[in-house]
């Protein structure tokens, strides 16, 4: 999962016991802060016991899974029996075993059978008391009781037997038995419809409040001509994808010069904790990148200032695309000491972004639009159309004044007006 990460949330188990598992088949997702990711099975076989459950915390390292690997030992099913009472006395009997069940909390540790945690839940949902969990023959390893031998329990005993506590319904219809509220995620009151948040957008919410909460939000907006920049992409973007292949964006461009001026601005790569700054020793670039559903992600390109212009674009591009597919590692998201987002892609000019905490500065970058501008020459000054961009830094004011957050995005605007059209990539 990668060096920085020491835990994952389980959000969602593919796979359920008694369920066959090929090699390199996906058995569970994972999230580390904003990265959700699938766990892969190494090995072929039968998932015969859950160690973990749904929302459970797990450390990196631990067992979260058993796969039985001899399939056919673990595959092999014992015929269910249902025996259906006939005796008066018998019934009469269960009825008072059932509304013992009903009337006290199932304790799955007085039974003698190893009962996985979806057996357990299952139990509880269909109400089937410990007495008739131990009637139930497991076709699992050593007899125990699987998904699909308590599924087809409940589905002889709802068609053939009358349940236990279908019994108890009859023998006390005093009793009113209320139906368990589904939480609806979305429903429709009059025109309006109401959208539960993903699980990411919540995070995204949360971070983005603490965020402002934390750090004091300061803006210094700069105009940039990039018309050099421009013209030698142009130049160059077609060869350079032929060589590489890959694609020359302006995004490796702009991160190769918050590079360098965070070199000459080591104070704009540090971090906060509590009342002491971090100098951070590696300058690791944090890149806004959409993910499928819309949302935002910042995979990180670490020590992005010992990258030529060739791997940072291909840096640049690997995460971007990994990130489009939902393929984005949870190391892919660790590290950050300085973030850069493009808002030209969706057109904006300027923006005011959020600081990613702890660090201390963000960049947004606008859009390249065309616009008439002075230039000035030997022989005088003349209006021209040149290609012009503004750069938006938010800082901490805690800890970086105006001068230092100033002259670090000046620097970044100087070295891309400097760039050099005549360069090899």
């Amino acid at each position: 999962m990668g060096e920085s990460v020491a835990e994952a949330t389980i959000t969602n188990w593919l796979k359920q016991v008694g369920d066959k598992i090929e090699a390199d088949e996906a058995v569970l997702e994972i999230a580390t802060d904003k990265v959700d990711s699938e766990v892969p099975s190494e090995v072929s076989g039968v998932l015969v016991e859950q160690l973990f459950g749904k929302d459970d915390l797990v450390k990196v390292g631990q067992t979260i899974a058993i796969i039985e690997t001899d399939a056919d030992a673990v595959l092999k099913t014992t015929k269910q029996e249902v025996v259906v009472p006939v005796e008066v006395a018998a019934i009469e009997k269960t009825i008072e075993v059932a509304k013992e069940a009903v009337a006290a909390p199932i304790n799955f540790s007085d039974s003698e059978k190893f009962l996985s945690p979806l057996v357990k839940n299952i139990a509880k949902e269909e109400g089937i008391s410990l007495a008739e969990l131990d009637t139930i023959l497991g076709s699992g390893k050593e007899g125990r009781v699987t998904k699909e031998d308590i599924l087809n329990y409940i589905k002889n005993r709802s068609t053939d037997v009358p349940s236990v506590v279908e019994a108890v319904k009859v023998a006390i219809p005093s009793q009113p038995v209320t139906p368990k509220p589904q939480p609806a995620t979305t429903s429709l009151n009059g025109g309006d419809e109401i959208i539960e948040m993903d699980r990411m957008r919540k995070l995204i919410s949360g971070y983005m409040v603490a965020s402002i909460q934390t750090s004091a939000h300061v803006q210094s907006f700069i105009e940039v001509d990039v018309t050099n920049i421009v013209k030698w992409r142009d130049k160059v973007k077609f060869d350079f994808e032929k060589r590489e292949g890959e694609k020359l964006t302006y995004t490796p461009i702009f991160m190769e010069a918050v590079a360098k001026a965070l070199k000459d601005f080591p104070m704009m790569n540090i971090a906060v904790d509590g009342d002491f700054i971090i100098k951070k020793k590696n300058i690791n670039l944090g890149m806004a990148a959409s993910l499928p559903n819309g949302n935002l992600i910042v995979p990180v390109i670490k020590n992005a200032d010992q990258l030529n212009l060739v791997g940072m674009a291909k840096a640049v591009n690997d995460l971007g695309n990994r990130a489009k597919i939902g393929k984005l590692k949870p190391d892919d998201t660790q590290g950050g000491t300085y973030t850069v987002t493009n808002v030209g892609t969706f057109g904006s000019v300027f923006g005011t972004p959020i600081i990613n905490q702890p660090q201390v500065g963000i960049l947004a970058l606008g859009a390249i639009r065309k616009v008439p501008a002075v230039i000035e020459t030997p022989e005088g000054d003349f209006i021209g159309i040149r290609q012009k961009m503004f750069l938006s830094h938010s800082y901490d004011h805690r800890v970086v004044d105006g001068a230092l957050g100033g002259s670090f995005v000046k620097r970044v605007a100087e070295y891309l007006e400097a760039f050099d059209v005549d360069r090899n990539f």
